[in-house]
């Protein structure tokens, strides 16, 4: 039997590398079973592995150590248990390792009910709402849940999440979430242990707000704008809220449909997009009014159109263009084309020459944050396996970008929304995976946080991965449509899998210029294509490299 068998294996198993528990307390370790693929025609055995003086010693099942196919639980942790592990699948012929963990087992302080280097910090302001979750680790409906506030038991909590509907400084504290668990007439026990720093004293009750002020946008006729008004709502979602543009005073009943109503952490939001085709001269005296509406309260934000600074072509260089427009009309149109055909392959090869990096200075510690379905799985771990695994291989190890996956490199234990919000806002790309099965909770909120940065702050530019064929694009936020940014890269599979491909091509030209690796003889750091043009993992899944 199974312990916490109705809980998903992506919320039980750790993916990290290194895992940190309290001695006596329960704990186990476990992989996907999706990654059972090596011999899945094949009747194989699988083994658990500690590592001791340098070798693979076998872990012999004792009452207090159990393994459990997948699982290798521990009844309960004890400091002699630190050391490097390892699950293998051997058929007879051959061994295959699955997953390898460093777990450390710290000793507990008996004079408090935690340990200092066993504990998260989380850091809110005053007057916010927030909740503390307890660990990762799924108990049993019946199991007994207590919290405590610096070791006393707070409030008789036996909740999951621990709720605080407004913040103050008062809140700040060390909580410890503890379960108890009962296994074969015994009671053992898990805990988790949050550091919660408010700051400050709860700010003036904002109830509404227009985001930013009156702005002036230089632009030219002809050109196409996209005018954004954004309302700040508060910390709960109303009902008789109205956002509307106005020229002149008169209402545009034609952009009814260009609303977006979201949520950022505890905060809400609704936007709506204002957009000029074409600008003509009289849009230039024109005052584009935004009015929120809500409470029996009216806010305005006006923006203006105006002319940019334009410079005349200096006279040689359009006489030179008229001469070489009359003289040499093929090359000009020959020229025309390669641009147009090979721009990717022309821009590329620029920034390689000049070793162009536009990330130096911008403050953002990442590249690029990579949105994928993780909440169902696929009909296959294809999908998975690019995500976690080529595309990093490639962007990160051969081209020198920085990549941030959520189940790679965020610690579970904090706030999933705010994390996910968090580390968006470190990113200069939001790379977003998308098959007919992306809509999920958190996909959908990492694609709305991603258009919030790109429709509102400008600063975070959208690229769309069509991993596998779409018809139709109607299960997106229609706000995505109208960004001048989006392109769609489409994922090919054999066709897509050499480094020279198009597709890989098409993403390095989307992503920010940064120098490349590649050698003179094409070949990639430590990636070899092979005869056939094809990289080595079209052979054979090493899944150590997901963790």
């Amino acid at each position: 039997m199974y312990l916490f068998s109705s809980f998903s294996e992506e919320k039980l198993c750790p993916l990290r590398a290194s895992i940190d528990v309290l001695e006596g307390e329960y704990f186990f370790l476990c992989y996907l079973e999706s990654m059972q693929e090596h011999f899945q025609e094949e009747a194989y055995t699988i083994n658990w592995y500690k590592e001791n003086a340098g070798k693979q010693q076998l872990i012999k099942e004792t009452q207090r150590i159990v393994s459990q196919m997948n699982f290798l639980e521990f009844w309960p942790a004890e400091l002699s248990d630190s050391g490097n592990y390892s699950v293998t699948h051997s058929n007879g012929k051959e061994n295959f390792t699955v997953q390898k963990w460093t777990l450390n087992v710290l000793e507990r302080n008996k004079s408090s009910c935690f340990n200092k280097n066993h504990l998260t910090t989380e850091i809110k302001n005053a007057g916010t709402g927030h909740s503390l979750k307890c660990n990762d680790l799924s108990v049993n409906e019946n199991d007994s849940i207590t919290w405590y506030k610096d070791c006393k038991n707070y409030e008789n909590e036996t909740e999951r999440e621990l709720d605080f509907k407004t913040l103050t400084v008062q809140h700040s504290g060390i909580y410890t979430c503890k379960i108890l668990i009962s296994h074969e007439g015994k009671i053992y026990h898990s805990t988790n242990t949050i550091k919660l720093v408010v700051e400050g004293d709860a700010p003036e009750t904002v109830t509404l707000e227009i985001v930013g002020r009156d702005e002036e946008i230089e632009t030219e006729t002809g050109k196409e704008e996209i005018l954004n008004c954004t309302g700040f709502l508060g910390y709960y979602m109303r009902e008789d809220v109205s956002l509307y543009w106005l020229i002149n005073q008169t209402f545009l009943y034609s952009v009814a449909n260009n609303i977006l109503c979201y949520r950022l952490g505890n905060k809400f939001y609704i936007t709506r997009l204002l957009r000029i085709k074409k600008v003509t001269d009289e849009d230039m005296h024109h005052n584009f009014t935004c009015m929120l509406q809500a409470d029996e309260r009216t806010l305005m934000k006006i923006v203006k159109l105006k002319k940019g600074n334009t410079r005349d072509l200096p006279v040689h260089i359009f006489t030179t263009g008229m001469v070489l427009a009359v003289l040499f009309p093929c090359v000009a149109v020959a020229a025309v084309f390669v641009c147009v055909m090979f721009r990717v392959d022309l821009v590329l090869f620029y920034r390689n020459i000049c070793r162009r990096d536009d990330t130096a200075g911008d403050g953002k510690e990442y590249d690029a944050f990579v949105s994928y379905l993780k909440d169902c799985v696929s009909p296959t771990e294809e999908e998975r396996e690019f995500a976690l695994k080529i595309l990093p291989m490639v962007l990160e190890e051969n081209f020198g970008y920085k990549l941030c996956i959520f189940e790679r490199d965020v610690s579970p234990g904090g706030a999933v929304v705010d994390d996910i919000h968090s580390f968006i806002d470190k990113s200069r790309r939001l790379i977003i995976i998308l098959s007919q099965n992306y809509i999920s909770d958190r996909a959908i909120y990492e694609l709305e946080s991603g258009l919030h940065k790109a429709l509102v702050e400008r600063k975070t530019k959208i690229i769309l991965i069509e991993y596998m064929p779409i018809s139709d694009y109607n299960f997106l936020p229609e706000s995505l449509s109208l960004l001048p940014s989006k392109r769609v890269v489409k994922w090919k599979k054999d066709k897509s899998l050499p480094m020279n491909s198009r597709f890989w091509k098409n993403l390095r030209y989307l992503m920010p210029a940064k120098p490349t690796k590649m050698n003179t003889k094409g070949h990639y750091n430590n990636l070899d294509l092979g005869s056939e043009g094809s990289p080595p993992w079209t052979e054979g899944c090493d899944f150590n490299a997901v963790v």
